[in-house]
């Protein structure tokens, strides 16, 4: 004998809760009821002392990174890649400047 779904009376064998429930409409009276909780919670949460701290908080870290002066990944990308072409162009130059010295010992 299968399970039957609490909620709406049929059978729920092979399949979850959830499932059945995302299968049916919710009736017009139980959907304004689920509104109205979830828009109280939302105004129980936006009044609580938690949103609060956590605006502070986001203000704070906010605050404390600008004061430690980082930069963004973009940012950090761009500069490693023109420190990569430095480098190559550096190596390139003390490459063309042992030869220019070199070179100049050979001449003497």
């Amino acid at each position: 004998m299968g399970r039957e779904c609490i909620e709406f009376g049929h059978d729920v064998s092979g399949h979850d809760r959830l499932s059945c429930m995302k299968d049916t409409e919710i009736p017009m009276g139980k959907q304004k009821i689920l509104d109205d909780l979830g828009e109280r919670i939302r105004a129980l949460i936006s009044e609580s002392p938690a949103h609060d701290l956590e605006r502070n908080l986001r203000s704070l870290l906010a605050a404390l990174f600008t004061r430690l002066d980082l930069v963004t990944r973009e940012e950090f990308d761009v500069q490693s890649a023109v420190l990569a072409r430095t480098r190559e162009k550096l190596t390139r130059l003390e490459a063309r400047l042992a030869e220019l010295e070199q070179a100049g010992r050979e001449q003497r």
